[in-house]
């Protein structure tokens, strides 16, 4: 189960059917589910009797303090709905200038790599998705090696968090060996850093970012958010907003890879829809295609393979009775890969989304982003952030997969690539003498 849940889960699915039961290390009551209507009552109906398991709000609140992901009830309400107006039509329009300069210098650096020979595209991608979460939050004036510096922390306290999860049994240790001190100083460091931005902001000229959004929000008594509220919302959304996009794009472009019929469809949507110029959020509703190969993308590898949830009170869904106390674990790969939801549920096809294939769809067997009112509060700015650097890759370079590879998903936190996805990219042939070619082909004398 530690090196392959997915694996086991599947096949446990498959013997036992759409919702089973077991003991975690013989103790731990799990309910694990890929049934719709179970997923849809846990998620959205009677949301209210699941909160977030302990895993994530002790574990994870004692690196990040309390936010969005880590708190439950009327406090988490409250700060979803000042902290959802970052996210509205308006403030994108601002966040994609702030998105599209930090990209500009993230493909510079980008380049200098592939230059140099094959990359793998998993950690170069999460600096490019990093980079731009991070100015996004904190502005154009966050100072490349602050942005490494946090990424850096975050990435770290993450692998350590996993470790503390899948083997609770070493927390003793962690305790006395100076392994947790150590993680603790690491993330005092980091929130330091992003700190010392909150109080010059606080002190200076306004911005149009996501931090100013959070400093003018008001509760109902005409107060504001503390420094210290600020800065666990924002290290929050950091650790929420990157990794998603940024493993999404590198199983993205590794279908590309493999698909170069739909490569191809992709990139003559940019052409017709952006030209040479780059893209902007109005551009999103007419790209399409791109949208379902998304959506597709995000079905075959979504980045967050199970969302857990423990009951509150007594619960029945149906013929299915959860215990209050037990776990619920939303097995939402199992729930992308269902036969009986999805045909041929292996097989890459983007014509699932079409508009007239996704009213066929079974609710709640889709959920990259989650579901219910938990569902990911920066669900579009990923969608634009996925689209706004594909634009750019696909446009600029070739690219192809390094033979010999091992391609694997390692189901983490993240649905990660386990063994990384490495390819060389060349510059691409200019698109207008593509075009020319298709449409004028040589005729033989």
């Amino acid at each position: 189960m530690a090196r392959n849940p997915v694996q086991v889960l599947s096949k446990y699915n498959a013997q036992f059917g759409d919702t089973f039961r077991l003991y975690l290390g013989g103790l731990k009551e799990v309910t694990i589910t890929i049934d719709p209507a179970v997923i849809q009552h846990v998620l959205k109906t009677n949301a209210d009797n699941y909160h977030k398991s302990d895993i994530q709000v002790k574990r994870m609140g004692h690196f990040l303090g309390k936010g969005l992901l880590t708190t439950h009830g009327e406090p988490w309400k409250t700060q979803r709905r000042l902290i959802q107006k970052g996210f509205d039509r308006r403030q994108m329009d601002a966040l994609s200038v702030i998105m599209h300069d930090s990209l500009n210098d993230s493909m510079r650096t980008f380049e200098r790599q592939i230059s140099a020979g094959p990359v793998d595209i998993y950690p170069q991608l999460m600096k490019m998705t990093f980079a731009m979460v991070a100015r996004s939050l904190f502005g154009a004036k966050l100072a490349d090696e602050d942005i490494e510096s946090v990424s850096n922390t975050i990435c770290t306290v993450q692998e350590f968090i996993v470790r503390q999860t899948l083997q609770p049994y070493l927390n003793p240790w962690f305790a006395v060996s100076g392994e947790l001190r150590k993680h603790e100083e690491m993330r005092a460091s980091a929130d330091a850093v992003l700190m010392r931005y909150i109080k010059q902001r606080r002190s200076g000229e306004p911005g149009s970012d996501l931090l100013q959004t959070m400093m003018d929000a008001r509760y109902s008594d005409g107060e504001g958010m503390s420094d210290e509220l600020v800065l666990s919302e924002s290290m929050q959304l950091l650790v929420a907003g990157h990794e998603t996009s940024s493993n999404g794009l590198s199983w993205l472009l590794y279908l590309f890879s493999t698909h170069p019929e739909c490569l191809e469809r992709v990139r003559q949507e940019f052409d017709a829809v952006m030209g040479n110029a780059p893209l902007n959020p109005m551009d999103m509703m007419k790209l399409e295609y791109t949208t379902q190969v998304i959506q597709e993308g995000l079905r075959l590898y979504p980045p967050f393979w199970m969302i857990d949830r423990e009951a509150i009170a007594d619960d029945r869904v149906g013929d299915v009775e959860i215990p209050a106390g037990s776990t619920v674990i939303v097995y939402v790969y199992g729930a992308h890969h269902a036969p009986r939801y999805w045909e041929n549920p292996e097989s890459f096809d983007p014509e699932r989304f079409t508009p007239a294939n996704k009213k066929l769809h079974t609710p709640f067997t889709h959920l990259p982003f989650g579901g219910g009112p938990r569902v990911c509060i920066g669900n579009h700015y990923a969608m634009l952030q996925i689209l706004m650097i594909l634009s750019e890759l696909l446009r600029k370079y070739d690219f192809e997969l390094l033979p010999g590879q091992t391609i694997e998903a390692r189901p983490m936190v993240i649905l990660r690539p386990r063994y990384g996805i490495r390819m060389r990219f060349t510059e691409a042939a200019p698109r207008d003498l593509i075009q020319a070619e298709v449409q004028s082909p040589a005729v033989a004398q």
